[in-house]
């Protein structure tokens, strides 16, 4: 297992000091960043090997946001690898081991030169399968994201958003946690997000046109942002329950 602990900031909370979804995705995006920098696989390596870990799909369980100024630790581990498939868990907690929140992702070995899937090479078994641990108990979803056609019916299209050089990575396409931030902002306000799925389909680059699209059910928003085909480049789906209001 892999961990860094860190303090929650100013510039990472919202209006009500609490931790947001989107920085609570970096703090996991850093985690297994730093993990693969510390072994000697990071983003200088990739790049040599003409390699990548491509995120398909996370789903992440928030139990409570963690408040400005609170020390947290952030862990992370694999475990499992199938074909060019790895299976990789996180964890937030709190100094007194209260769990903000876990996770459970799905990431693809890709080959860059070829851009198609590649087995795991044998320096990534070297390096992670004796980081492998046990999978964090309980119900996970599928990858894939699917929605009732009763749904998908009354979904509404929002105004289109452009990939600007903010959005931008060192893989130069636009970062995974960037479209959970563009999601996010059409979600209304007092609901609290206690989980989060997202499907990765295409990666969309510099000037690409992303075309929302809503749709609304009791207890879950899902965004999917398309190219101006329809063709998704990323399907965003918040678990939602109302917030009670401060008195």
């Amino acid at each position: 297992m892999y961990s860094f602990s860190n303090r929650v900031r100013y510039s990472e909370v919202n209006s009500e000091k609490e931790l947001t979804l989107p920085s609570l995705l970096d703090y996991l995006q850093d985690c297994c960043t730093f993990e693969s920098e510390d072994f000697g696989v990071g983003v200088d390596y990739l790049a040599k090997e003409q390699v990548a870990w491509i995120l398909s799909s996370w789903e992440i369980k928030v139990y409570r946001y963690p408040q400005m100024g609170q020390h947290i630790k952030v862990s992370t581990w694999p475990y499992a690898f199938r074909g060019f498939y790895g299976y990789r868990n996180f964890c937030i907690e709190g100094e007194d081991g209260e769990i903000f929140a876990e996770a459970n992702s799905v990431w693809v070995f890709m080959d860059t030169e070829k851009m198609r899937p590649a087995r795991v090479s044998e320096r990534m078994q070297e390096v992670y399968i004796p980081e492998i641990r046990d999978e964090i108990p309980g119900e996970w979803a599928d990858r894939k994201i699917s929605l009732p056609d009763e749904a998908v019916q009354k979904s509404v299209e929002k105004e289109p958003v452009r990939v600007s050089r903010f959005y931008i990575d060192t893989n130069h396409h636009m970062n995974n946690g960037k479209y959970i931030l563009v999601a996010e902002e059409y979600l209304p306000e007092q609901v609290f997000v206690c989980g989060l799925r997202a499907e990765y389909r295409k990666a969309a680059m510099l000037g690409d046109m992303l075309y929302p699209v809503v749709t609304i059910e009791e207890k879950q928003i899902t965004v999917t942002l398309a190219d101006e085909k329809g063709a998704s480049y990323a399907i965003i789906c918040f678990q939602i329950q109302k917030k009670e209001r401060q008195s």
